[in-house]
């Protein structure tokens, strides 16, 4: 196979902390080359320099043997070296068919613009990849996931020989995935090369022919993935063994503490769901993306109040018309997307983990600053947040940091239910492992908690019991011993009805 791009001792360095200290890599056409490392090792570095929006202080990159000297993004574009990014970038006031053309049509200030062959051309490559999603709505009102799928739908378009994608399954169900995993098959026979970068080690063994592992900015493994076993590859990542990523913890459970029945809302698509969650418990939520798992989260912290059914709390009935009655009833909410709703990236470290509590550590209206920063080092050492200082901007935070500082915000209302809409997606290995471990602490506290995860491994790993919803309501409720990726999928798929337990 033809090389077509060959990376040799790329260095970077941003104010004086070297991201990549002499990183090299090969891609060959047809070939799927997974790069893999912890948040923070590197490789958000080392893709921008290959897509051009960094310039290396050291090394070369080289295409087709053609070394590239000039590092723009439109000329790697005009190389066809495209990228989907973990964080999908959308302008949000512009259509789907807007976005998807931005970068692949001609430019020119009096060119005329075809909006039947635009809509067209958009819907064509959302059908490829499989999404249902209209070209004509604006990117503002897209899920997660959806910005996503329309992500990748524009690198489709661009017609590239080299993709980059990073993270692109982190929002996306499985049958989504699946999709995916058929478009990269049908680019690898048309010769293709795909940079891979995903944290979910199952996708790499299953897509991945070659793996170079990035650890603190430089490469400590590359070689054919078939050499290296998961345990061996989980190693050279994080220079350390972790004893499991799903470190689930037997502990007794309580009494119920939040119940839902026959609940609904009409403008959140949430009709007739019944669970109940107890001191404790981990009770997980899978399903297919828009199968109404985040629109349920949202009712139930009151941003879209449910118009059907009940809710109680400790067997009290309640209603929730707004998050700031949720908080004040002991309910927190992480939602899916850290970098939007979780976490703001230009507010210190310190007032991002204790906004929910301003009035907590506040006098006469007055902040106390002193109450502030006491309050957020408790918590930053509790989650062992990684921070320069508490002053720093949560921008600089890596992704599993972020996670964190985001849970540590809610943390501090001293929640009795703690609703986790993807706890672990897009961080590192390690990560998830102290993710995964501070949530057995807090349920061994009797936290009762509710964790939403497309990641099958996750909700079998650390459920409880697991609700499988699809089309807006429960399909089935299934207890730890039960739960199967089979039975869970043929719930969410409405094809295995019988595999349930009544709610």
């Amino acid at each position: 196979m033809s090389i077509l791009l060959k990376i040799t001792g790329i260095k970077k360095s941003f104010a004086g902390v070297q991201a990549l200290k002499g990183v090299s890599l090969e891609l060959r056409a047809g070939e799927v080359h997974a790069l893999v490392g912890e948040n923070g090792a590197g490789k958000s570095t080392l893709i921008k320099i290959i897509t051009g929006a960094h310039t290396p202080d050291a090394g070369t990159l080289e295409e087709l043997s053609q070394l590239v000297e000039h590092h723009d993004p439109v000329l790697r574009r005009d190389l066809r070296i495209a990228a989907i990014y973990q964080q999908p970038a959308l302008f949000p006031h512009l259509s789907v068919a807007e976005n998807i053309a931005l970068g692949l049509e001609p430019g020119g200030a009096w060119r005329r613009i075809r909006w039947s062959r635009r809509r067209l051309r958009a819907r064509a490559l959302l059908d490829r990849i499989g999404a249902r999603i209209d070209p004509d709505a604006d990117a503002a009102s897209l899920t997660m996931p959806e910005q996503q799928l329309v992500e990748i739908a524009r690198a489709l378009g661009a017609s590239a020989k080299i993709l980059v994608m990073d993270e692109p399954t982190a929002a996306l169900s499985e049958r989504e995935v699946a999709n995916l995993f058929r478009i990269i098959q049908e680019l690898r026979a048309q010769g293709v090369g795909i940079i891979y970068i995903s944290h979910r080690l199952d996708e790499i063994y299953r897509i991945a022919d070659r793996v170079t592992v990035l650890r603190d900015g430089e490469g400590v493994l590359a070689c054919m993935i078939s050499e290296v076993d998961r345990p061996g590859l989980i190693r050279r990542m994080v220079g350390r063994e972790i004893a499991a990523v799903f470190p689930k913890r037997a502990v007794p459970l309580g009494d119920i503490v939040l119940e839902a029945r026959h609940l609904g809302c009409s403008a959140g698509g949430v009709q007739d769901v019944n669970f109940s969650v107890r001191g404790g418990e981990i009770l997980g939520f899978a399903g297919l993306v828009g199968a109404g798992r985040t629109e349920l989260a949202r009712v139930l912290f009151g941003i879209t109040p449910a118009d059907a059914g009940a809710i109680r709390l400790r067997g009290k009935p309640i209603v929730i018309k707004q998050p700031a009655q949720a908080v004040h009833l002991g309910i927190a909410y992480v939602p899916e997307d850290r970098r939007r709703h979780g976490v703001i990236l230009d507010m210190p470290v310190a007032s991002n983990a204790t906004l929910a509590i301003l009035r907590r550590i506040s006098s006469f209206g007055l902040l106390d600053f002193g109450r502030e920063r006491s309050v957020a080092r408790a918590l930053v050492e509790r989650l062992s947040i990684k921070t320069a200082s508490l002053d720093a901007p949560a921008g600089e935070l890596s992704g599993g940091n972020q996670q964190k500082l985001a849970l540590a915000r809610w943390l501090a209302t001293e929640p009795a239910v703690l609703i986790l809409d993807e706890p672990s997606q897009g961080i590192d290995v390690a990560a998830k492992a102290e993710i995964h471990h501070l949530m057995g602490e807090l349920a061994a506290k009797g936290l009762a908690i509710l964790m939403i995860s497309s990641e099958l491994p996750e909700i079998l790993g650390m459920s409880d019991g697991v609700v499988v919803m699809r089309r807006g309501t429960v399909a089935g409720i299934l207890d730890r011993v039960a739960a199967t990726q089979e039975r869970i999928l043929g719930l969410a798929l409405g094809h295995a009805a019988e595999s349930a337990v009544p709610a």
